[in-house]
């Protein structure tokens, strides 16, 4: 008798979203400090569109399948892992989301509270670590301070919004269009602006009296990168975490210098399990307890079956979500 297998979304090459079609594959068995999953829910990201357009493969000893955030219950368990069988639990993953079952190394789980649906913890684990990392420990987020965040609406956007409110951090936005605006000051931005019609820059600075924020946090790269310090006050911090708008950019090092500004960024999935483990750890400790109490819940834009995947990815690249695009597995 062969090995049981699953339905998952796992394209033989790149191409447009219509690649994203149900295959069946084997059910992954778990290693040491590995959990199985079996999936309630998975989110899309970013990243995932990327890989399957050929530009974002997977880091080594990751699955094909795309998908970095899951929630569902735990079904088997390799030695020494800290969850038990029918433990409901979110993890973030290196890959494999898409699918009926994933694999997630233990520290990356957190358990998903009664007061949560399957969905919602699905749609924590990719921004939550992201934003986290960047914002509040490489930009060194601290209450009283404002960051400026591109993609105000996006599921990014919105955990940045959410997570400000909590640790007394404002946020000004960018978004594309003043329905979105409208959307993100509703959701505790306190000022979103709408680089379309609007230059960022001058808003900003108009703002701050001239000052700045502190902090930068941006998706965008290419020529935002000098505008964004343009933006940025005496000792202000500029986080880079994709590149949707180029990777080159040119900038005034005096003026970094001048101002003593500080320039950093990462890139979260190809980090090590040991890494995400702290980063999942401290999570735990500083910003879990805040989801356990209800106080901290995405915000959902739209939820498509698995085999819908395609139509979750097209919307997505047409840029009109606000919040977080999911796929209901189960």
């Amino acid at each position: 008798m062969g090995a049981p297998d699953m339905l998952a979304i796992d394209p033989e090459g790149p191409g447009d979203p219509e690649v994203l079609a149900l295959v069946r594959r084997p059910v992954p068995t778990p290693g040491d400090g590995e959990v199985l999953i079996e999936v309630a829910a998975a989110g899309v990201n970013r990243p995932d569109v990327l890989q399957r357009r050929g530009l974002y493969p997977p880091p080594p000893g990751a699955p094909s399948i795309p998908g970095l955030e899951v929630a569902g219950r735990v079904v088997a368990a390799g030695e020494g892992s800290r969850f038990a069988i029918g433990d409901r639990v979110c993890a973030l993953l290196a890959g494999g989301g898409y699918a009926e079952y994933a694999l997630a190394p233990a520290g990356h789980c957190l358990p998903v509270p009664d007061g949560l649906d399957m969905v919602e913890a699905a749609a924590l684990p990719e921004t939550l670590f992201t934003v986290w990392h960047n914002l509040f420990e490489r930009g060194h987020a601290r209450d009283g301070e404002t960051a400026l965040v591109h993609g105000g609406t996006s599921g990014i956007g919105t955990m940045a919004i959410a997570l400000g409110q909590l640790f007394g951090v404002e946020t000004v936005v960018t978004c594309g269009s003043d329905e979105k605006c409208r959307r993100a000051e509703a959701l505790g931005a306190k000022r979103a602006v709408n680089y379309r019609t609007q230059d960022f820059v001058a808003e900003l600075r108009a703002m701050t009296d001239g000052h700045g924020v502190a902090i930068v946090l941006d998706m965008v790269g290419g020529d935002y990168l000098p505008r964004n310090l343009q933006c940025l006050a005496e000792d202000g911090r500029h986080v880079s975490i994709a590149v949707q708008g180029g990777v080159g950019a040119e900038i005034n090092i005096a003026q970094i210098m001048q101002r003593r500004l500080t320039l950093t960024g990462s890139t979260l999935r190809p980090r090590s399990v040991g890494f995400k483990t702290l980063l999942a750890e401290e999570i735990g400790r500083e910003v879990w307890p805040l989801v356990m109490e209800g106080r901290l819940k995405p915000v959902i834009d739209r939820v498509y079956p698995l085999a819908e995947a395609a139509e979750a990815h097209h919307r997505m690249e047409a840029g009109e979500h606000v919040g977080k695009i999911m796929l209901k597995v189960r």
